[in-house]
């Protein structure tokens, strides 16, 4: 018999819960965190990429939330989880800091009350600084998981410190559909730049337009695009390219579809990345896949990801100079934009989803057979 807690809810026992995969060979996932692409504008994270290739390859999968307002959804997650607590073998929580993190906590405990197997995927730039000022609710609400993932070396090593004795750590990569992403090799490059993140403080984007201003100087045709969804920096970011009198060498196309961003990466030909926070881009992965050479501060996980002067050019947080020395390198150093361009698309090609999703699967039967 299942038990039942105090407001009625049955906690399913060992012996209750059903075999894996019931009418499947392959076991029921249940995917936790901010599953928002399918609203207008919101960009598809790495938690809905992942689950769309497993139901692709005949998991059955769940998702939970679509809804963009957190107090929602999070009333959502947890509705949801209540409903489907026996048709699910294991949970994946996509872990992001900040606000999100009280659904991350608040999921995991509930999955933890039904006996659910849990893994966590960390995610962000942010949340290093999240988990060291926080460590203590961070380390209770990862005690819960069966199993941790990072997508980098860096992300990693931050939470060795904060996990639980015992617990163990594995990277696997974020995921690019390569096959989507038609590589255009660069033997040399023009001065045509782009931009592709969130326009929020974290992402620098200021410094995109500072660093067109300079490099104007020694090649006054350079043009800047600069991409992404507004998060209160980009009225500013405009004001400042017509204060600047870029206004006819500066674009802002919004929010990019698939068709429009295959354009943007087709048309231009150096991505500058000026966050002063990162983990794993994927933006800069995708910059890589369609071989533009890349121009990125060294920030977080970026030196993990990137071979200075092999698969980019790394220049310090913030520093405008380096990077339009960097960029001014790129234009005129025989062989590096080639080295690059090579290079990147290499890179992008080790995060393709036949080699991640062997290890995606080995950790699966690990921790369900654990």
């Amino acid at each position: 018999m299942a038990e039942l807690n105090e407001v009625g809810i049955d906690k399913p026992s060992v012996r209750d819960r059903k075999p894996l995969g019931v009418g499947s060979t392959l076991p029921s996932l249940c995917f936790v965190g901010p599953m928002l692409s399918a609203n207008p504008g919101w960009v598809t994270t790495q938690g809905e990429i992942l689950a769309g290739l497993l139901a692709q390859a005949g998991y059955p999968v769940r998702q939970t939330s679509h809804i963009p307002a957190r107090l929602p959804r999070l009333a959502d997650t947890l509705r949801s989880l209540v409903a489907w607590r026996h048709e699910i073998d294991l949970v994946i929580h996509q872990v992001f800091s900040g606000p999100a993190f009280f659904i991350a906590d608040a999921a995991s405990a509930l999955c933890r009350f039904f006996g659910l197997p849990q893994v966590f995927v960390l995610h962000g730039g942010a949340l290093p600084e999240f988990a060291t000022n926080r460590s203590g609710w961070v380390r209770r609400v990862i005690h819960r998981a069966d199993a941790i993932i990072a997508p980098s070396g860096y992300l990693a090593g931050i939470f060795e410190d904060i996990c639980s004795p015992g617990q163990r750590i594995d990277i696997i990569p974020n995921i690019l559909s390569i096959e989507d992403y038609p590589w255009r090799f660069r033997p040399s490059v023009q001065p045509r730049l782009f931009w592709m993140r969130t326009f929020h403080p974290i992402y620098n984007p200021q410094m995109a337009i500072d660093v067109l201003a300079e490099v104007r100087h020694t090649h006054p045709k350079a043009v800047l695009t600069m991409a992404g969804q507004d998060k209160g920096q980009l009225a500013a970011v405009v004001a400042e390219a017509e204060r600047k009198r870029l206004s006819d060498a500066v674009s802002f196309p919004g929010f990019l579809s698939t068709s429009a961003k295959n354009n943007e990466f087709n048309s231009h030909d150096i991505f500058l990345n000026t966050n002063r926070v990162d983990n794993m881009p994927v933006s800069v992965l995708e910059a890589m896949a369609y071989g533009l050479p890349v121009v990125a501060t060294n920030v977080g996980g970026l030196p993990y990801l990137l071979d200075d002067g092999q698969t980019g050019l790394l220049v310090p947080d913030d520093d405008v100079a380096a990077m339009v020395g960097a960029v001014r390198r790129l234009l005129a150093e025989p062989g590096l934009a080639a080295r690059l361009s090579t290079n990147g698309r290499q890179l992008a090609e080790s995060c393709g989803w036949a080699a991640v999703r062997i290890r995606w699967e080995a950790l699966f039967k690990e921790v369900l057979h654990a």
